[in-house]
């Protein structure tokens, strides 16, 4: 039996609520996204998406609806990136 090992690269960006839906969109599209993480500023994990390959635009929407009550709350957060390479 072959396994396969892929490097996972992870990358955070600050962005203040109004920007958070739309930069998730943005890593989405992006498509080598596998999870992405949204911290309050005290570096509190608030919501994680686990992405992968089969997920597909209906499947994101209530997820994104969760996104977007959470940008209304929050001034400031980090979004946290996993990616495979």
């Amino acid at each position: 039996m072959k396994t396969k090992t892929t490097k996972k690269e992870q990358d955070s960006f600050t962005v203040n609520g109004e920007e958070l839906l739309k930069k998730i969109k943005e890593l989405i599209r992006e498509g080598n996204v596998r999870e992405i993480s949204i911290e309050n500023k005290e570096g509190k994990v608030i919501m994680v998406l686990p992405l992968t390959l089969g997920v597909i635009g209906a499947a994101l929407l209530p997820p994104l609806a969760a996104v977007g009550a959470i940008a209304a709350l929050l001034t400031e957060c980090t979004i946290r990136v996993k990616r495979n390479k």
